[in-house]
């Protein structure tokens, strides 16, 4: 089977959404090809890394260190040597202690908190950079497509941008050989398309996307935008003799919507 057939097959099969006679498909080469299980793992464990997220949780227990207070001092009420306290005296004690274990105890747990909460920062940010340098290395991939899907699907997933992501993603849109890729990247940049710096990279692949598919996503996407200032070069694209006919009439329709 193809290298980049395989690739696509196993991410379906990873995700699930495989027919029966394609999963089976998939498992026979999975059996007997260790080359192609190999792939399956490097694949498995990337898909992982994308969905992982662990929860941070609390580590004191307030009501341990409460009921071994509330022990030690029922235990010294009982007791029948020296003068006897009034019971009124002994409730104050307690009364006092709980309020003391609340307030160690609540400062400990904040403490610990805050801790932890920088501590969970630093790792989500170095899996955050740990993400952002595989989608990079998969959409510079050129000997696989299904990596640089995969790798604009990270993207996509992600919760914000730097220059350096926009400017790979602008890369794979307006010259990657593989039409989904193109979509998929314009897909990703679409999340963002409020900012700035992205906005501009929209507008420029206009006057240089050369993929008609593409024109007419983004095209769509524009007019979505309200971007006014893509009028002239929807007229340019409108009067283009060697313009399809399908991306002439979206040209159109954006002229309309827009003017």
């Amino acid at each position: 089977m193809e290298k980049e057939k395989l690739e696509s097959l196993l991410i379906d099969y990873i995700d699930g959404k495989l027919s029966e006679a394609d999963r089976a498909l998939v498992e026979q080469e999975l059996a007997k090809s260790e080359e192609a299980y190999s792939m399956y793992e490097q694949l498995r464990e990337v898909i992982q890394a994308m969905k992982k997220s662990l929860p941070i949780e609390p580590g004191i227990s307030l009501k341990r260190d409460f009921d071994k207070f509330l022990k030690a001092e029922l235990e010294s009420i009982q007791k029948p040597k020296g003068k006897v306290v009034s019971f009124q005296s002994y409730a104050y004690r307690i009364a006092a202690g709980v309020a003391f274990v609340i307030l160690s105890v609540s400062i400990g747990y904040q403490v610990n908190k805050n801790y932890r909460q920088e501590q969970e920062l630093a790792r989500l940010k170095s899996e955050m950079d740990a993400t952002k340098q595989m989608m990079m290395a998969m959409l510079d991939n050129q000997q696989s497509a299904s990596q640089r899907m995969v790798g604009a699907t990270v993207a996509f997933k992600m919760e914000k941008m730097d220059d350096e992501i926009v400017t790979a993603l602008a890369k794979s849109m307006n010259e990657d050989p593989n039409t989904n890729v193109r979509l998929a990247a314009m897909e990703a940049l679409s999340k963002f398309y409020q900012e700035p710096g992205v906005q501009k990279v929209l507008i420029h692949s206009l006057s240089v996307q050369k993929d008609p598919v593409v024109q007419i996503a983004l095209i769509q996407l524009l007019v979505q935008m309200k971007e006014k200032s893509v009028v002239n070069e929807l007229e340019k694209i409108a009067d283009d003799p060697v313009t399809l006919k399908a991306v002439k009439d979206e040209a159109y329709n954006g002229i309309l919507k827009l003017s």
